[in-house]
């Protein structure tokens, strides 16, 4: 497991509705941070923070500047000003994004990305190669690696179809796989791009389970717009709003901010279901068949 640390005490909102927080106990702090793009501020000198084995939900209408934000910590955009610090000493705005994975920052992007072909397990090989040297595909699995591999599948609950190719599971347990496909490189920090889109209720309630589970040891930091999952798993929630936070609390607060109200009711008929979704009640569960545990 990566780190014992606890989850550090959030402190008193600010006038905004935001939390402040010590740099001390942030695993990640965003400072300044202003992207630009043909002349278009997406981000507008934004401060936000995570803390250290914090899971936090990231909320935020259309064109909010959620996936800008994740693309900057990952280095795949880079700033106009400011910068992100991970970990309490690197600034990954200024590092190329294939160094993310050995600094300790994974990311799932909303489709899951996994490798077809291969088995379960052979896909967590060939994502324990870029963190560690191991012989994997190419020749014997040192048991501690293959352990390692048992381990993380047996944590996102894939432990009895390691042996199954990857491209025949559900939808919902090729989630699970990329988040095992993460995990099995240690990360410090997960991003989770839309983790539960297409998922049966069964598969999000499984999944956001999960998310708790595999939090304290890592910071994990998800960007969703199913709001009836975020209700029920959030425990912090920040909303983004032009480049800025608009909001930070816990659900109930938030969804009760009217500047969050008149940010997600807009001016524009599409965004106005995202408004009655922020509010909605959670609807019943669905009756659709999901693979066997």
């Amino acid at each position: 497991m990566i780190g014992n640390r606890q989850t550090p005490p959030v402190h008193a909102p600010s006038r905004n509705g935001s939390r402040s927080q010590d740099p001390r106990d942030a695993i990640l702090s965003v400072e300044q941070l202003t992207v630009s793009f043909d002349g278009l501020t997406v981000l507008d000198e934004l401060d936000f923070s995570v803390g250290y084995g914090e899971m936090r939900f990231l909320i935020g209408p259309n064109g909010a500047g959620k996936t800008t934000l994740i693309d900057v910590i990952t280095g795949k955009s880079k700033p106009s000003r400011g910068r992100v610090v991970f970990d309490g000493a690197t600034d990954l705005s200024r590092r190329q994004e294939h160094h993310m994975v050995r600094l300790g920052v994974g990311r799932k992007f909303q489709t899951p990305s996994v490798y077809s072909s291969l088995t379960v397990h052979q896909n967590l090989e060939v994502m324990l190669g870029f963190r560690t040297r191991i012989t994997g595909l190419l020749g014997r699995l040192r048991r501690s690696d293959d352990d390692r591999i048992m381990a993380t599948l047996e944590e996102v609950g894939l432990q009895n179809r390691a042996r199954d190719n990857a491209g025949g599971l559900s939808h919902g347990e090729k989630q699970w796989l990329e988040i095992g496909m993460l995990l099995v490189q240690e990360p410090k920090l997960l991003l989770l791009d839309e983790p539960v889109a297409g998922m049966t209720r069964r598969e999000r309630d499984r999944t956001g389970e999960l998310l708790q589970s595999i939090g304290g040891d890592r910071s994990i930091l998800v960007v969703e717009h199913d709001m009836d999952f975020v209700r029920q798993f959030a425990r912090t929630v920040t909303v983004l709003h032009l480049g800025k936070v608009l909001s930070e609390g816990n659900m109930e607060d938030v969804q009760q901010d009217p500047e969050v109200v008149r940010a997600y009711l807009g001016n524009s008929r599409t965004q106005r279901p995202q408004a009655a979704r922020l509010n909605t009640r959670r609807e019943p569960a669905d009756p659709a068949p999901v693979a066997a545990d």
